[in-house]
């Protein structure tokens, strides 16, 4: 629909030239009645005629209007003098301003046909022609109720300038029943050369009648307005009158009727209101689009500076010498993975997390939630002694990790994804905040670790833009709005004070974290805390994954809307969290594909070279911003040439998501957990030093783990 509306704007917005522009060519085809008779020609019926205007007689036309500005000014010079006029209408012009041509119409001026677009007619086929001259006639009939016989092809002048190029023009346009009306005297306003010259233009020679020829539209037209104000006393003064074509040809005629304009039908009412309808809601669209657009800049801007400002802030005090969260932190750390289906990573995750060198020893909870393969029995197996097993009926995410948080032994909670490897320091950098007692939890760093397909790569990206620098800024401001399910440390008082993990949302850790922050709990980022995890590595998977997380996140949103009223650090989260994730995280992925559709309707339909620049602007600041926030995570920037290509698949697959998200939230309707496929590669780029071997199991003691 989108598509079809910008054709219709595209259509209705085609540049042309002036009237001026060319000149004419051979005319070995016109008949000598023609190119020597007068400026009206009449081919209907299969034979040619011309005539000439009355002795004396000056009609005074007008092309390329109605403007907005001139055409109002020049009915106003002709109503003084008690003058009217033809003007030969542009129908793109008329359905934008129905209301002028009415208004001159009910004056007593007379509407000619002047194509839609203004082409050059002899560049086009024949149907399209048909089209060019119905579609303005239905726009007129919109106007004024009425369908006019008088033409003017576009690019048209005297009579003998017209050549083997448009004489077939002016032969179809009589089988289609209309009066070719060309000029006897041009008044050159066009060029503006001066109020003199216009007037000397559009005197004709000796008693003479002419077809007088002036523009209404095309640019400035104050010289116009000002020659016609002395144009039609000075013609007056000669004895000459003023008239219109067709009352024109009722003298020729000996006072017969002239079929000039005929009554529409009740036919063509509908299909010139459906025609007027189509371009105004193209207008309106095309001029919403462009304050949309206008609104994406600013807030991609305003992120960008955002970002750049306040990441850039996080990094230098993380970097300062001497800086810490304070006295080490020693104490032990229960490590809690819910679990369902992941025999294929969860070898890796747990021995990952069982190995890590935190001081205070850590206990790893590896929470079956019903699982239908060997997740559990492939962690008994290995016989780690820090690691315990719970079987529990399958209930859900939210519900493992409440009952794994009640099962663990210890007042720090790391909670991880049983797809996800730690690196050995990670759980002992992610407990370093907690020496600071107003930290309730701790966002760590999550990293893409299967990064052998383009989908992974460009999930790499958006894990170190999109995430990690994101979480830097709202760090700063206070207001994180999501722990990542993968990697997050939590005090089990702060848990308590929220209720636990709730099952209301299907984005369990952004629910928990507003929870969090709305407490009063500090929520911090930690970027020395590492852990790499598994992204989905087709575009269903990552479609299904993400659909989740967009959906989610809305009903956590939802969910906390009360904080944009409340007072204290409720209130404080719901006026600067809420708004940065609806500008940020909604509203300008929302409008973003504007930037695709204007850069394409830009290159085929406006000025390709401007719209390139912007789009490779745009694309430039991104670029900036991706080595910035590839600098601050000390990664390598070679997956960065991929990011061009990021803007014509991947961007717009996140488009579309979120859309879908948006109308299931929307409508209210209730959004399935999809299980993702994992291949267990969660640590292929991570370069972690190999596990140590499992200890043996000594004589007599039963192995751990099972409960």
């Amino acid at each position: 629909m989108l598509v079809g509306v910008l054709l219709v704007e595209a259509y209705v917005n085609a540049e042309f030239h002036p009237d001026h522009t060319g000149g004419p060519g051979a005319h070995a085809s016109v008949p000598r009645e023609v190119t020597e008779g007068g400026a009206i020609i009449d081919t209907r019926g299969g034979t040619v005629h011309t005539y000439r205007m009355p002795p004396k007689t000056i009609a005074l036309t007008f092309d390329d209007g109605p403007d907005p500005m001139w055409t109002p000014r020049i009915a106003a010079v002709l109503r003084r003098h008690g003058v009217n006029a033809t003007f030969f209408v542009v129908g793109t012009q008329v359905t934008r301003h129905t209301g002028i041509v009415a208004d001159l119409a009910a004056e007593g001026n007379e509407i000619g046909i002047h194509s839609f677009t203004h082409p050059r007619l002899e560049e086009l086929p024949a149907w399209q022609r048909d089209l060019e001259y119905s579609q303005t006639q239905l726009a007129v009939v919109r106007a004024t109720g009425k369908k006019s016989a008088l033409l003017r092809l576009p690019y048209s002048s005297s009579a003998n300038a017209i050549d083997d190029a448009n004489w077939p023009l002016i032969n179809e346009a009589g089988r289609l029943g209309y009066l070719s009306i060309m000029t006897d005297t041009d008044s050159r306003d066009w060029s503006r050369p001066g109020v003199d010259a216009i007037v000397r233009g559009a005197t004709p020679e000796g008693d003479a009648g002419s077809i007088v020829l002036l523009h209404d539209a095309g640019g400035d037209r104050a010289q116009t307005v000002a020659a016609l104000d002395r144009f039609i006393p000075l013609m007056r003064s000669r004895g000459y009158t003023f008239t219109t074509v067709s009352d024109a040809l009722v003298k020729v005629f000996d006072g017969r009727p002239v079929s000039a304009e005929t009554p529409a039908t009740p036919d063509d009412q509908r299909r010139a209101l459906a025609l007027v309808t189509a371009v105004s809601v193209a207008d309106w669209v095309l001029d919403t689009l462009g304050v949309l657009f206008l609104v994406v800049g600013l807030l991609t801007i305003a992120r960008t500076i955002a970002l750049f400002l306040l990441a850039g802030r996080h990094a230098r005090r993380r970097r300062a010498r001497n800086w810490a969260w304070g006295p080490p932190v020693h104490l032990p750390v229960s490590v809690v993975v819910p679990a369902y289906n992941e025999k294929e990573g969860i070898e890796a995750a747990v021995r990952s997390l069982a190995g890590g060198d935190h001081p205070g020893g850590i206990e790893v909870v590896v929470v079956d939630d019903g699982s239908t393969d060997d997740t559990a029995a492939l962690v008994e197996a290995m016989r780690l002694p820090n690691v315990r097993v719970v079987r529990i009926p399958n209930g859900g995410k939210p519900n493992a990790l409440n009952v794994g948080v009640a099962l663990a032994k210890h007042d720090i909670i790391v909670m991880v994804d049983g797809d996800t490897v730690f690196e050995p320091d990670s759980v002992r950098h992610l407990v370093q905040p907690f020496a600071d007692p107003s930290v309730g939890a701790v966002a760590g760093n999550v990293k893409v670790g299967n990064r052998n397909s383009i989908v992974a790569r460009w999930q790499h990206i958006e894990y170190v833009i999109g995430f990690n620098l994101d979480r830097r800024l709202y760090d700063i401001l206070r207001c994180m709005p999501t722990i990542p399910g993968a990697i997050g440390a939590f005090r089990r008082e702060a848990l308590q004070d929220i209720g636990g993990i709730s099952h209301d949302t299907l984005a369990e850790d952004t629910d928990a974290t507003m929870a969090l922050c709305r407490s009063g709990w500090r929520v911090v980022y930690e970027e020395r805390a590492r852990a790499w995890t598994e992204a989905p590595s087709t575009l269903r998977q990552l479609w299904l994954q993400r659909y989740r997380w967009s959906y989610g996140t809305m009903q956590a949103m939802w969910k906390h809307r009360r904080s944009l009223v409340d007072g204290g650090p409720s209130g404080r989260f719901g006026r600067v969290g809420l708004p940065f994730i609806a500008f940020f995280g909604i509203a300008l992925p929302l409008l973003a594909p504007l930037i695709d559709v204007l850069l394409v309707y830009g290159l085929f339909f406006s000025g390709w070279m401007v719209t390139a620049g912007l789009w490779l602007a745009m694309l430039a600041m991104q670029f900036l911003t991706a080595v910035v926030a590839f600098r601050l995570d000390k990664e390598k920037l070679r997956p960065l040439w991929v990011l061009p290509l990021q803007q014509f698949v991947y961007r717009q697959l996140m488009y579309l998501v979120l859309i879908q998200s948006l109308g299931t939230a929307l409508t209210g309707a209730r959004l399935r957990w999809h299980k993702l496929h994992r291949a267990g590669s969660a640590g292929a780029s991570a370069n972690l030093p190999p596990p140590p071997p499992p200890p043996p199991v000594p004589r007599g003691v039963a192995k751990v783990g099972r409960e």
